[in-house]
């Protein structure tokens, strides 16, 4: 792409950026997010320097960091964060980046525990944490609680970690597939995950963005997106204390499917499918007792 040495204010660069987006079919409010990011401002400060003349190398850094975004490179991946649950987050390629309706999951199970336990000392497991955002924000917004976090992948935990480092919660980091680690070494009397749960055949329709880009082992749950519940829901008698919480995030048509998952395996439990903002199923949460 030819250099336009011409753009030098702010507003200027972001038109240049939005129109080049644009034609890439990607979000112009990316350009927001890399001009605040290029020069250090939330948006707030970002609107109320439009006129500010940027420098050659800001300017370099900022049309830089669109072109790789117009490639299809995840613009959280490209300034190494995403925002969750008010806190920066560290993320890379080897692991998911946060979305929103996480952030549901997250104060859904807050919610859900301090209703359904007197006592808030609770041991709580989030199974397949990617870059720990469940693990660090429960305990952060909950610092009574125990958390162990488990993941698979080594390079994700990594990234899990420095995040609990950067942001000073305390989590237990265990290695391994889903539940199968934590099967005779401790109970829970809350489990909560983000499991994978796109249907392979769904991969060609989603966006270069996510499909090119993110871990596959992170976003894909077989056939019918299924699989990680089934696994995990299997294994939930190993793991979970006389009195559980559980709680899922699904895809926006599994919450008929999980929550008669939960039932097989414990008729007795109270299962909610709850909805996101946009109107959309997106958790189950069961409560178990006396299993």
């Amino acid at each position: 792409m030819k250099r336009n040495e011409s753009i030098r204010k702010v507003f200027e660069a972001l038109n240049w950026a939005r129109q080049f987006l644009r034609e890439k079919g990607r979000e112009e409010n990316v350009a927001h997010i890399a001009m605040e990011f290029c020069l250090g401002m939330g948006r707030t400060e970002l609107l109320a320097n439009m006129h500010r003349p940027l420098n050659a190398t800001e300017f370099e850094t900022f049309q830089q960091m669109i072109i790789q975004h117009g490639e299809g490179v995840p613009i959280q991946y490209v300034i190494g964060y995403e925002e969750f649950y008010g806190r920066k987050f560290h993320v890379n390629e080897h692991c998911l980046i946060p979305r929103p309706e996480t952030e549901e999951l997250v104060l859904g199970t807050i919610t859900r525990m301090k209703k359904s336990f007197s006592n808030q000392a609770l041991e709580v497991v989030d199974i397949g944490t990617g870059s720990g955002v469940i693990a660090i924000t429960l305990k952060l917004e909950v610092p009574t609680l125990h958390v162990t976090a488990t993941d698979i992948s080594t390079k994700t935990l990594d990234v899990a970690k420095n995040n609990a480092r950067t942001l000073g919660a305390n989590i237990e980091w265990v290695e391994g597939d889903l539940l199968t680690p934590l099967i005779g070494s401790k109970r829970f009397d809350c489990v909560v995950s983000n499991p994978p749960y796109i249907p392979i055949g769904e991969k060609e329709n989603l966006s270069v963005i996510v499909k090119n880009y993110e871990p596959e082992r992170a976003l894909f749950g077989g056939t019918d997106g299924l699989v990680y519940y089934r696994k995990m829901i299997e294994q939930l008698p190993n793991i979970l204390k006389r009195k559980a919480l559980v709680g899922f995030e699904i895809g926006h048509t599994q919450g008929d499917a999980v929550a008669k998952l939960l039932l097989n395996k414990f008729p007795n439990a109270k299962v909610e499918i709850v909805k996101d903002l946009n109107g959309k199923q997106r958790m189950v949460f069961a409560f178990i007792e006396s299993m």
